[in-house]
């Protein structure tokens, strides 16, 4: 009935997003501060069991909702693999655009093998 409702609309606040889905907009804050990542990536990290655990779509949602660059994010993990160890031009933008590494798409893999100098 009515009760329902109006719990519904007390749960969902003026920008459409839930509780959940802000806690994971201010999770995925917190990781992109300190590390790159891919937009596939960042679900996975934020919905995953070894992660925050967030469902999928609330994760989806989260990262959606976000104005991400991806191609600086792209950049940054670049950056971090150069850093560790040497990547050849290739290997780096397959390190990047795999799906057992960042998830990038290619194109962003190739931007940020670029960016970091990888490439030249």
């Amino acid at each position: 009935g009515d009760a329902a409702a109006e719990t519904e609309v007390i749960a969902v606040e003026d920008d459409g997003m839930t509780n959940q889905q802000k806690n994971a907009v201010r999770a995925a804050k917190n990781y992109i501060s300190f590390a790159g990542f891919s937009r596939d990536g960042l679900i996975n990290q934020l919905s995953s069991d070894a992660g925050d655990g967030y469902d999928i779509d609330d994760a989806t949602i989260a990262v959606d909702s976000m104005d991400i660059d991806f191609n600086e994010q792209a950049g940054k993990s670049a950056k971090n693999y150069v850093s560790i160890q040497g990547f050849s031009c290739d290997g780096l933008i397959n390190q990047l655009s795999s799906s057992a590494g960042d998830k990038y798409t290619k194109e962003q893999a190739e931007y940020g093998a670029k960016l970091a100098g990888a490439c030249d």
